[in-house]
């Protein structure tokens, strides 16, 4: 199993202590923390050191470096934050709105920026404490070799950011994150369909519906402690809204049999965790819409860049043929007292393709690629996919047919559209 699908069902607690360490004022709130820690351990240690091992060329040298130190990180720290914030707008701008939370959680990015202000804070906190005179020659030595690590660490960072820069915000970076997170998605999905819960069925009429406190996105499940809740109270939990879904205050998240009240009821709404943005995590309907986002933008008449919507499309046959290996391996009905609905399949398709088909209906090139993106996902598991891509690729040829293509290019079209999935043969493709 892999990591991503060990992590797929984590509970609602580490999902949002997860979400919580993303953010970059947390990880630069550490990293200086454990900067400014660093310069008074040499305070504390100081008398401890054995006095053999003091060196007078250290504790001379080191307010020098310090001042370098200091200088420097807060210029580099301006730049790369104005690096950052352009890089923002250009995916905002070039790919999709959507796409930018992968950029600012990047940890390239955070972990960079995050040791440059610890550096930073680290050396003024060195500079006050060596004019304060807190240093005895020992913890000046101390401090020194402190600096001396503090300067490999920055180094490393410089080195690594200098590489990331070289790609870091443009459309080809940003698809590529989109596609990584699709695909893990896609493939957790695939191997837990329904995020392990039993197939749904039709709900009891003394079912209990369970609402949700506030309007939103269904983000997160905590499907174990729901599984928790029906061996407790021996109830059953129909889940009817997944993750993606919008939902208000009126719309039933779950059903509950038989009814529950005061705090197990509570229990099984906390089960849901709602905000006002999708997420990838549980939500492999989410990173195919974003992609499909990013080849519309590229189709618009103000970019005219097919050749990034063909690459998109190789993108999304990728995420399919996760979803596929991840259904090959399935693990299904974990959860013996919850119930779910599958996903979709033809709005899985819906969602990628048609908006590419719609935005590309005079473009033959785009097109063609559909057609035979469609017939390889078909033949990577027909009978996952085989109906809901020839469903598609009939829609795209509507599309097609209501823009001005010439003849030639319409039977070029017709001929690569009249593919038709083997009756037969589960997954012609491995």
């Amino acid at each position: 199993m892999s990591a991503s699908t060990g992590d797929y069902l984590i509970g609602r607690g580490r999902w949002l202590f997860r979400q919580f360490g993303k953010r970059m004022w947390v990880r630069a709130t550490m990293f200086s923390v454990a900067a400014v820690l660093t310069a008074l351990l040499a305070v504390v240690a100081g008398p401890y050191m054995p006095a053999s091992w003091e060196l007078k060329l250290a504790s001379g040298s080191v307010g020098n470096i310090l001042n370098i130190l200091a200088s420097s990180m807060l210029a580099v720290t301006t730049f790369s934050l104005s690096i950052m914030v352009s890089a923002y707008g250009s995916a905002t701008s070039n790919v999709t709105p959507r796409a930018t939370q992968l950029l600012i959680t990047d940890s390239v990015a955070t972990n960079t920026l995050s040791t440059f202000i610890g550096t930073f804070l680290f050396s003024i906190v060195g500079i006050v404490g060596l004019a304060a005179n807190i240093y005895g020659s020992n913890g000046r030595v101390i401090l020194f070799f402190a600096t001396l690590a503090v300067i490999f660490i920055v180094v490393a960072a410089l080195l690594r950011w200098i590489e990331e820069l070289n790609y870091f915000g443009r459309v080809a970076d940003t698809t590529t994150r989109v596609e990584k997170r699709a695909m893990a998605s896609a493939e957790n999905w695939g191997r837990r369909p329904r995020l392990g819960a039993r197939p749904a069925i039709d709900i009891p009429e003394d079912a209990a519906p369970i609402y949700v406190e506030r309007a939103g996105y269904v983000q997160h499940i905590d499907i174990k402690d729901l599984q928790e809740i029906c061996d407790d109270c021996e109830v059953e939990v129909h889940i009817v809204q997944l993750p993606g879904r919008f939902v208000t205050r009126s719309t039933p998240i779950a059903y509950t049999v038989p009814e529950l009240g005061g705090e197990r009821r509570d229990r099984v709404m906390a089960a849901f965790s709602i905000g006002h943005d999708r997420n990838y995590d549980q939500d492999p309907r989410f990173g195919l819409v974003v992609l499909s986002e990013i080849a519309s933008r590229a189709l618009s008449p103000a970019v005219n860049d097919p050749g990034t919507a063909i690459n998109v499309l190789g993108s999304g046959v990728r995420v399919f043929l996760a979803y596929a290996d991840g259904a090959g391996n399935a693990e299904s009905d974990l959860f013996d007292n919850v119930y779910a609905p599958d996903l979709d399949m033809a709005a899985l398709f819906r969602d990628f393709f048609n908006a590419i088909a719609r935005d590309a209906a005079a473009t033959i090139e785009v097109h063609t690629r559909i057609q035979r993106n469609l017939e390889l996902i078909a033949l990577s598991h027909v009978g996952l996919f085989g109906a809901a891509a020839r469903a598609e690729a009939d829609a795209a040829i509507a599309h097609a047919e209501t823009q001005p293509l010439t003849e030639r290019e319409m039977e070029i079209l017709r001929r690569v559209s009249a593919w038709m999935p083997p009756e037969n043969g589960a997954q012609s493709l491995s």
